[in-house]
């Protein structure tokens, strides 16, 4: 069922396909059998370069319609990203690609940007709709270009590089829009607009902080802010285990002011609360919040050595 062009199962919808990935990556470990490697790493890129990961603001799509990963619904998932940025960490220690590194900082960077409390908990959702400028609720509108937009927030050198390097047309990919997607490597892109490769990373970030600041005005996705114990506990791993093994103490301790949360107002007399809103923790704990949370005790532990 794999498919060997872009990766995951073959057909659609397609998912993100995290879990299938780890298991490649442990039975290649085991048999030395290096196809087995290829499937993980081939749907690892192929899904970071598609529509289905945020270009621009980082974090992972529910799904996409189409085999290519190219066209999302639009909405984020909490335990998507979380098992996500722990798939490319693992594909990053067994490949060595410092571009499923990269993945990984830019979906939990997203994350402790837009999907964290004040306090430190992590929210669960953000939907996939938003307003347009008619004022109507349109999918993927929040995420998506047109080259007259780009034309009039960059210079002609930044536009014809975002242009090129994410696949922006007159015609669109999405409705007359366009969902960036990354069609071209940056060492190509470099060579056909004849740049240097210091010249290009300089243009996109360049570009990016642009894009994102304007992006950020427009209106937002609705945001469902529960923070669920079984979730955080997947994305407090996510965050220890970057943080170890990528050595970014930031992202320790964002997994341990989380833990902090959750120990302080979900566990109450020895036992977990499942979710907290409007400054409650409500409803018995699951086996998946006591599983979930007890794992990410034990990956903090693995990234401080603090006995607590």
């Amino acid at each position: 069922n794999f498919d060997e062009f872009y990766g995951g199962m073959k057909g659609a919808p397609k998912f993100p396909s995290s879990l299938p990935i780890r298991f490649l990556l442990r039975y290649y470990q085991r048999s030395g059998d290096r196809s087995f490697l290829d499937m993980a790493t081939l749907t690892l890129e192929k899904m970071a370069a598609g529509g289905i990961n945020d270009q621009l603001g980082g974090g992972f799509h529910r799904y996409s319609v189409d085999p290519e990963w190219l066209v999302p619904h639009f909405e984020k998932m909490l335990y998507d990203n979380a098992l996500l940025s722990i798939a490319y960490l693992e594909g990053y220690q067994a490949s060595g690609r410092e571009d499923f590194a990269q993945t990984v900082r830019h979906t939990l960077d997203y994350i402790a940007r837009e999907m964290t409390s004040p306090e430190g908990g992590f929210y669960s959702a953000t939907d996939a709709d938003s307003k347009n400028p008619q004022d109507h609720y349109e999918e993927g509108w929040f995420f998506t270009w047109t080259p007259e937009e780009l034309d009039q927030l960059l210079n002609q050198q930044q536009a014809q590089l975002i242009k090129t390097f994410y696949g922006v047309t007159d015609n669109g990919n999405f409705e007359g829009r366009t969902i960036f997607n990354r069609t071209l490597s940056k060492a190509e892109t470099a060579k056909q607009l004849q740049l240097s490769t210091e010249q290009l990373q300089q243009l996109l970030t360049q570009s990016h902080e642009l894009l994102y600041q304007h992006r950020s005005g427009r209106p937002k996705t609705l945001l469902d802010d529960k923070i669920l114990t079984a979730w955080n506990g997947l994305m407090i791993s996510a965050f220890a285990s970057a943080g170890f093994v990528l050595n970014e103490p930031r992202y320790i301790e964002q997994a341990q002011h989380a833990a902090d949360f959750i120990l302080t107002n979900l566990y109450k007399e020895g036992r977990l609360r499942r979710s907290y809103k409007d400054g409650q923790a409500r409803h018995n704990a699951y086996l998946d919040d006591y599983a979930n949370f007890i794992t990410a005790l034990l990956d903090l532990n693995e990234a401080t050595a603090e006995p607590r």
